[in-house]
């Protein structure tokens, strides 16, 4: 199947409301773990108790990430996992997550706002930001639900488009995988930015072709007593899929990790955003309005499932996001602020062939469009008890509402239930409550949060034949979290340590089988240290390490072995160890070389534990030559020892599974600066 090339302009004019209705049939590697500003669209307090890494401008532009995985697993307690070119599944103090659970467990922003509304989530959700040109990423690890809502249950990750101040730059590269991609990032007068991201990859594994573009564009200005900042975004996927390869260590075959037992499956998709932050003095505060709306639209086949179905999915949202920061000049700061979000989107899918088990019937199995509501309320007090002392509350109440119409017959179909047209809605609270102590050089924090989030629509509608409508309860997580962090040795040493309990209940999820359950629980808890030193201003060598426990704590008594859960079992997709450092050396004035460690532990890939990945280790470098005040020519090596490894393993269907790791590649380069 050939490569469809996709416009970007078309998922820009494709951002309309009708867009999703129902288808008529000194280098700091994480910038300054003392937690520098990223206030201004994020706003969040820095000095806020909880775990937070923002990966800046410098790392960004040096590691030049093609996949979202390339940057982010470079903060503690990230995993994303890389499936076939740009498809993915994120885990942050958590298993890998998977179908509604990995839609649902992390909330993803820009620049502040969502770029999809709650019940509405997808599992390959990093495609849509623009993170190849991003000033900052911001990584908060933990539940955000009291400040953020719905969806930010195990983390969140905000990725900010630079602004007209930050540096201007054009860049091309070509990778040894026969991969293209050029970036620009260049100001429209004095207040515009404009961001463009290409890239053409023809991909390592047979049949697996893909297209990315990428546009935003980001504007300040002033309009009477407002300070007004208004962006657009916009991206476009069109990708050849390769499926996973099969059977006991199937990764370490070279020649097999290059097939693609599926040629036939495909992936495109496309997303649009606006949104306009209207900022202002307003009585003893400031007032923060964030109109916005979004969209998308994806279709792809189902290679991951036994019956290789076609989905087609999509949906437009938008709402308005207000604050209110009171300005006491007292002991107390205040902060209040409403959500609003409505939105609209349908899912169809089909069986294009037959399948000789009755489970899977050829046809359409699902088509329905929902109509959803979320409205929240939430504030924050941030109390100074003694001079060093503070206190941060918060608390957010959200309610949830569903209108779900199917345009299939209602009942059950093979595996399939269809339910009949109904109305659902949820409704919880979410509290905080943390306590940092300053001191002249280091900062100890206690935290307690709770996460929540609403059902995804394809919890609630997507059912099967063992589930009864209606049954499914939001998703609860319990958080308590002690860290230190701050700076030592002269200012040489930043350090980050924290601690983490975690329980979580009414988890949803599939399993290996591809049924649902409604009702897990799970305990988490862990450690996460990362640090930098500084050792002299031409060397400086940082990095991560986090150990974690992730368990089930429910049984469930399955025939199946292989999905049979004890509690106490170990969570599976949930490495023990993960663990990521890197050494910057500036050996003469115009080269600075780097030296890059990935370890990912080993898990298990099965509910049982009867079955492992034993884990990898990555190495990379990176060279990088100034030939001007302007201009710089890059070399970036990946898997510098060839490593034989999975960058997903589990187990499926009673199958060993595997996305193989890429191969020994390097990426030549080239950024001219403005």
């Amino acid at each position: 199947m050939p490569v469809r090339t996709g416009l970007i302009l078309v998922a820009l004019v494709s951002a309309v409301p009708w867009a999703a209705a129902e288808e008529s049939d000194a280098p700091v590697r994480i910038a300054d773990l003392r937690l520098p500003a990223v206030e201004t669209l994020g706003d969040r307090p820095s000095a806020a108790p909880g775990s937070r890494a923002v990966l800046d401008a410098e790392l960004i532009a040096e590691t030049a990430a093609d996949r979202p995985a390339e940057i982010l697993n470079q903060a503690p307690g990230v995993n994303i996992q890389m499936n076939s070119g740009q498809e993915h599944l994120i885990a942050i103090r958590s298993p890998v997550l998977s179908g509604g659970a990995g839609q649902g467990s992390f909330l993803i922003l820009e620049n502040g706002v969502p770029v999809r509304s709650p019940a509405f989530g997808n599992v390959n959700s990093l495609i849509e930001p623009h993170h190849e040109v991003a000033s900052q990423i911001e990584i908060v690890r933990g539940p955000g639900s009291a400040k953020y809502g719905s969806n930010a249950v195990h983390g969140l990750i905000n990725t900010f488009l630079p602004s007209p101040d930050d540096s201007a730059y054009l860049r091309a590269s070509y990778n040894t995988l026969d991969r293209w991609r050029g970036d620009a990032s260049v100001n429209l007068g004095d207040d515009t930015r404009l961001n463009l991201s290409l890239l053409d990859d023809k991909g390592w594994r047979d049949d697996t072709g893909s297209k990315q573009q990428k546009l935003s564009l980001l504007t300040e200005q002033s309009l009477g007593q407002w300070d007004v900042t208004a962006w657009i975004a916009a991206s476009s996927l069109n990708q050849e899929t390769a499926s996973f390869i099969q059977g006991p260590r199937a990764y370490e075959d070279r020649d097999l990790a290059k097939t693609n037992p599926n040629p036939e499956a495909f992936r495109d998709a496309w997303s649009a955003r606006a949104a306009l932050r209207l900022e202002r003095d307003l009585g003893p505060g400031s007032l923060v309005l964030t109109p916005n709306v979004h969209s998308q639209g994806m279709v792809f086949s189902q290679h991951f499932l036994p019956y290789g179905g076609v989905e087609k999915n999509a949906h437009t949202g938008g709402g308005l996001m207000a604050r209110y920061d009171l300005d006491t000049n007292g002991l107390i700061d205040w902060r209040f602020g409403a959500d609003v979000d409505l939105a609209s989107g349908y899912l169809k899918e089909i069986q294009l062939n037959p399948n000789p088990s009755p489970n899977f019937p050829q046809g359409i199995h699902y088509n329905y469009v929902v109509d959803t509501q979320v409205f929240a309320l939430w504030g924050e007090a941030d109390m100074s008890l003694t001079g060093d002392l503070r206190l941060l509350a918060g608390l957010r109440a959200e309610t949830h509402d569903y209108t779900y119409d199917t345009r299939a017959p209602a009942g059950i179909n093979g595996r399939f239930n269809v339910p009949a047209d109904r109305s659902d809605d949820f409704s919880f609270m979410t509290p905080k409550l943390g306590l940092v102590w300053d001191r002249d050089w280091y900062s100890l924090y206690a935290n307690y949060a709770r996460g929540a989030r609403a059902p995804q629509v394809s919890d609630l509608y997507r059912l099967q034949n063992l589930q009864v409508p209606g049954e499914i309860k939001a998703e609860r997580i319990d958080s308590v979290e002690i860290g230190v962090r701050g700076s030592a040795l002269f200012n040489h040493l930043d350090f980050d340590i924290a601690a983490y309990w975690m329980e979580k209940e009414n988890f949803f999820f599939r399993d290996s089988d591809g049924l649902n359950v409604v009702d897990g629980s799970t305990r988490h808890q862990g450690i996460e240290a990362a640090a930098t030193l500084r050792i002299d201003d031409r060397l400086s060598v940082g990095g991560n390490v986090a150990w974690s426990l992730q368990e089930y704590t429910f049984d469930r008594p399955v025939v199946a072995a292989l999905e049979r859960i004890v509690s106490g079992n170990r969570i599976d997709t949930a490495p023990e160890w993960l663990a990521d450092a890197r050494i910057d050396w500036q050996a003469l004035g115009a080269l600075k070389l780097s030296l890059t460690l990935e370890h990912v532990g080993e898990y298990f890939t099965d509910p049982a534990n009867t079955v492992a990945y034993p884990g990898h280790t990555v190495l990379g470098a990176r060279a990088g030559w100034t030939l001007s005040d302007s201009l710089e020519a890059y070399l970036i090596l990946r898997n510098l020892t060839d490593e034989r490894y999975a960058d997903r393993a589990d187990v499926a269907f009673g199958n060993e599974r595997y996305f193989p790791g890429e191969p020994l590649n390097a990426t030549f380069g080239i950024t001219k600066r403005f």
